[in-house]
């Protein structure tokens, strides 16, 4: 297992964690397995967003003394009251399902989420009112750690960061949502199919989620990284072929801001099966060929596979475009840990000898020449 820093929090999570909402109405037998699969393998990081009551003793039964060994995303918000997604903004019912939450795991949850922010009214229902407040209070006194939320909605998740309140966030990422226009819904495409009409190119609001939660140290948990399953099926995928779960995981990873991708496995089996991302090829794990096959997906636009590679100068193409993607945001007031990031790289953008190699080897026709002398410009003053 390899570990990552969350953003500002101070937290390491491993870079594989688990999401248990697939273990809901499962035996205890098979719920116990399945969390002693992923720490087994190193998972330290547990998403319990189910309100049933059920499932949550059955996960602190199956932790028993090594609740010490995960850090736990807990959702505010997140109840059992029978209507679509169990989501509740009223705070008696709030604080009734958060508050045995609490002491179903010991007193203390890790990481709060202000569940479910995708739409204005959720953004307004949370930020504007006394949702908000008592999140606030549960970390002051204690109670959780951190305050993240939950989105899958691109312009919703940036409203919330530029609060200046979470630390962190869980957010849908996959290669097929990133093609989506920021205003579909990827909730709609979990009954149906993925049409591959839709695909316009990597969303502009997408991108710059990203880059923003780098600028700003906003640590990314990545749910729903296999698209509902769609993505490695050879019926549904809306690739040539279907992509591999260490693929699918890959590209998650590569994404600015992302710490730990959260997949939701049902079985230790399929928990042993996604760790195994640590013992494939970088070969295993590319993407690039896969995803290109949809026709103008991500043309222009860097995806950090590292496909261009290796550069003859040693230029760390794929670190160097991050770096530019959060410059860019805001040419004017780049963060100093960004440039002080670009700068300790061993080879620089002005190292660039303009000999094409890369855009050879490039998928997605990215004019990297032209952005390491971009990079060069920001960063250097070259």
């Amino acid at each position: 297992m390899q570990y990552r820093q969350l953003g500002k929090t101070g937290k390491s999570v491993s870079a594989i964690g688990l999401g248990l909402e697939h273990l809901d109405r499962k035996p205890y037998e098979q719920v116990k397995e399945t969390v002693d699969a992923a720490l087994d393998v190193g998972v330290n990081i547990f998403d319990v967003f189910m309100p049933g009551t059920e499932v949550r003793e059955f996960i602190a039964k199956a932790l028993g003394n090594r609740r010490n060994q995960v850090m736990i995303q807990g959702h505010i918000g997140a109840t059992d009251i029978n209507q679509q997604y169990d989501i509740s903004r009223d705070m008696p019912t709030v604080k009734k399902y958060f508050e045995a939450l609490l002491r179903l795991f010991g007193g203390y949850i890790d990481f709060g989420m202000l569940f479910f922010i995708d739409s204005e009214d959720d953004y307004r229902n949370v930020f504007e009112t006394e949702f908000v407040e008592y999140a606030l209070h549960l970390k002051k006194q204690g109670d959780i750690g951190h305050i993240g939320f939950s989105s899958h909605n691109p312009q919703r998740a940036i409203q919330a960061i530029n609060t200046g309140i979470p630390e962190m966030m869980m957010f849908s990422i996959n290669p097929a949502f990133d093609m989506l226009p920021s205003e579909e819904y990827v909730f709609d495409y979990f009954e149906g199919d993925f049409g591959v009409n839709m695909f316009k190119g990597l969303d502009p609001r997408r991108a710059e989620l990203y880059a923003l939660c780098e600028q700003k140290e906003i640590g990314i948990t990545a749910m729903k990284p296999f698209g509902a399953g769609k993505l490695i099926s050879p019926e549904h995928t809306p690739y040539m072929k279907p992509l591999s779960v260490p693929q699918c995981v890959h590209y998650a990873l590569t994404r600015p801001a992302v710490a730990s991708v959260l997949p939701g496995c049902k079985t230790a089996d399929e928990m042993y099966d996604v760790a195994r991302y640590f013992e494939v090829s970088e070969a295993e794990r590319d993407f690039s060929d896969i995803i290109s096959s949809v026709k103008n997906n991500f043309k222009g636009s860097c995806v950090y596979c590292s496909h261009c590679e290796p550069c003859p100068v040693q230029i760390d193409i794929a670190t160097t475009m991050k770096y530019l993607d959060i410059a860019r945001l805001d040419e004017n007031n780049i963060p100093p840990s960004v440039r002080s990031h670009y700068m300790s790289l061993d080879a620089k953008g002005s190292d660039c000898t303009s000999c094409g190699h890369c855009e050879s080897r490039c998928p997605f026709a990215v004019p990297v020449i032209k952005n390491m002398q971009d990079a060069s410009k920001l960063f250097e003053g070259k």
